[in-house]
């Protein structure tokens, strides 16, 4: 049975059709290309080995990084957003041999994937990045080594605060500091984005104090209001790109209240107590 058909089950199915509230499919769409320019030799290699074009918001994201703006993106899961930071982030790590990145992430898992990604770019790029993960699974003996050789770390507000004070021990890697990424950047409200804020803060600074102004790069696929908190979170003033340029399909979204007719169904119900109770605990 076809999707198509399986929705058109469910809404005349006299046993859902009454709880149905509302009904509404978004059609499927074709992506949007754009080709950047000045890429750099390996990055043309990368793309053109993957059989890969950059959409309208990566090569947008692409652009602003290259022209040294602060970048927020938000579009979908599943749209490209890290090859559209990844990708600048390589070039500079090619054409400047000593150059650094800090990627944030709220998790270990998270970082974890990020550093497979990394690996490969490197690997397949032919590029000498050595990106490493520095929480608290690091082993201590593997520490010394990320801090003097790793261009590339990935870390989490909770290890980046215990680091801070220690900075003279990462004074070659936040020289070179070029770029700071906040991946998964909707975690970060509340009170616990006000923390990450100030950490973020003292961050700023230390970079500062050894001749470093990083760009920021923050990542979300579910932001509301993402310039504002963009700006609460770092101080800075940043570029937008919100426009999802991907191919998808169609999508059929049913909202559904299982309890539109609870009233009724709990009078109907008053000879099954057992179905009753069980109804009652949901």
């Amino acid at each position: 049975m076809s999707d198509s058909s399986n929705i058109d089950a469910f809404k005349n199915d006299v046993r859902y059709r009454e709880n149905i509230a509302h009904i509404e499919t978004i059609p499927a769409k074709k992506a949007n290309f754009k080709r950047v320019d000045n890429l750099n030799e390996k990055i043309i290699d990368y793309l053109e080995s993957k059989d890969m074009k950059l959409y309208n918001h990566q090569a947008e994201t692409y652009n602003a990084i290259q022209e040294g703006e602060h970048v927020i993106i938000t579009t979908p899961t599943a749209s490209g957003k890290t090859l559209a930071f990844n990708l600048p982030i390589m070039e500079t790590m090619i054409e400047d041999k000593e150059a650094t990145a800090l990627y944030i992430y709220p998790a270990k898992a998270l970082s974890n994937d990020q550093l497979h990604v990394l690996e490969n770019l490197e690997d397949e790029m032919n590029i000498k990045i050595n990106p490493r993960t520095y929480d608290g699974d690091t082993p201590r003996e593997d520490k010394r080594g990320i801090r003097e050789k790793s261009r590339i770390v990935l870390t989490n507000p909770y290890q980046l605060h215990l680091i801070l004070s220690w900075h003279h021990q990462w004074s070659r890697f936040y020289r070179n500091l070029r770029y700071i990424v906040i991946d998964e950047s909707h975690y970060y409200k509340g009170v616990f984005g006000s923390n990450v804020a100030f950490l973020i803060k003292r961050l700023k600074r230390i970079a500062n104090f050894y001749g470093a102004y990083p760009q920021f790069i923050l990542s979300s696929a579910t932001l509301a209001n993402p310039l504002e908190l963009a700006n609460r979170l770092t101080g800075e003033e940043f570029k937008l790109v919100d426009n999802d340029t991907s191919p998808s399909g169609e999508k059929d979204f049913i909202l559904y209240n299982p309890f539109k007719n609870y009233k009724r169904n709990k009078v109907n119900m008053k000879n099954a107590p057992s179905v009753h109770m069980e109804t009652e605990n949901i």
